[in-house]
């Protein structure tokens, strides 16, 4: 039994925009109705997908599993012995998958559990399976710790000389100037440049608005995309396609991928991607002394810890603070003059 996730048709407003279905176009109820759910709580698009295909990768799975009957849910069927082999048998994919999409879909699956069934997915310290020892099953993949790496001065400079229109000069400006995700950046409509103020209204992850300066620079760009580059159109989204059939419709992800590709080959800037522009603002930020709970308001965290990874200090930085602190010292050392 093979399964799919398919766009619904006539459904209610509160339904997921996704269904999964097998191979004869019925509804896996038991798990539409959990997505259901997550739409109830007013997740966006974006994170509602996301949940479809976690949820749709463990069901490819667990209709594979000897006995398992997967039109039914039941805790009978479902226990934490089912995520310490949906994790193990991750883990033994070729190619493996990212230790955080095996913690993500963990994560799934214990709220899945609770959805149903009211109370948290039981577990003991270790579980005894064929014989043998098993994991415990709230196990969380280690997760290399992550590295933010900027993009070097040279690097910008040489990428930002590869555009040649307003619109991609704003797109970058956003990113390196502000910290936008590529998201963010797609997201923003007319109406969230509020230029009279100097402030741009970004909707972030999770349904978050936040309010950021905008730089003069940033302004200015984006006053002369608006101006004299974008196509007459009723699309509400800042950014616009300028060519082909799509032009003056709103920029996909699609295209803005394709663009960065684009500008890497001409620029031979390779490791330029939007994400990068971002994590280059957050070490700027931290190099120019603004504070960790500001520069998460700016990035738009809602987690302080993620902001911590921003303090990276270089060799270089090290040696520059101690020399300092040195001096400082030393100075408070010296007799007063007579």
């Amino acid at each position: 039994m093979t399964f799919h996730a398919i766009p619904g048709e006539g459904l209610p407003a509160a339904s997921c925009p996704l269904r999964i279905v097998d191979e004869q176009g019925r509804e896996l109820e038991w798990a539409n109705r959990f997505l259901d759910a997550q739409c109830v709580r007013g997740l966006a698009p974006l994170s509602l997908r996301s949940y479809t295909y976690k949820v749709l990768h463990f069901v490819r799975w667990w209709s594979r599993q000897p006995g398992v009957d997967v039109m039914r849910f039941s805790a009978g069927q479902f226990t934490e012995a089912t995520l310490v082999d949906y994790v193990r048998d991750q883990l033994n994919e070729q190619p493996k998958p990212a230790p955080e999409n095996v913690n993500n879909r963990s994560s799934m699956l214990r709220r899945l559990f609770r959805f149903y069934f009211h109370d948290e997915m039981p577990h003991a310290p270790y579980l005894m399976q064929r014989g043998r020892m098993a994991v415990a099953a709230d196990l969380k993949v280690k997760v290399p710790q992550r590295v933010i790496v900027p993009l070097q001065t040279e690097q910008v400079a040489r990428f930002w000389r590869s555009f040649r229109t307003a619109r991609d000069l704003a797109i970058v400006a956003l990113m390196l100037l502000n910290g936008l995700r590529s998201r963010e950046v797609l997201a923003l409509k007319l109406g969230d440049l509020l230029f009279s103020e100097a402030l741009i209204r970004v909707h972030g992850k999770g349904a978050r608005i936040r309010m950021l300066p905008l730089p003069p620079e940033t302004v200015r760009i984006l006053q002369c995309w608006l101006r004299t580059e974008r196509p007459l159109t009723n699309t509400p989204e800042v950014f616009v396609s300028l060519k082909g059939k799509a032009r003056g419709q709103a920029m996909t992800p699609a295209g803005l991928r394709s663009l960065f590709r684009h500008h890497r080959s001409t620029s031979g800037v390779a490791p330029a991607n939007p994400h990068r522009f971002r994590h280059t603002f957050g070490s700027d930020m931290i190099r120019a002394g603004v504070s960790l709970p500001a520069l998460q308001r700016l990035m738009g965290h809602a987690y302080i810890h993620t902001t911590l990874l921003y303090i990276q200090l270089t060799p270089q930085d090290v040696f520059a603070e101690y020399a300092r602190a040195v001096e400082q010292i030393a100075r408070l050392d010296q007799p007063p003059l007579e």
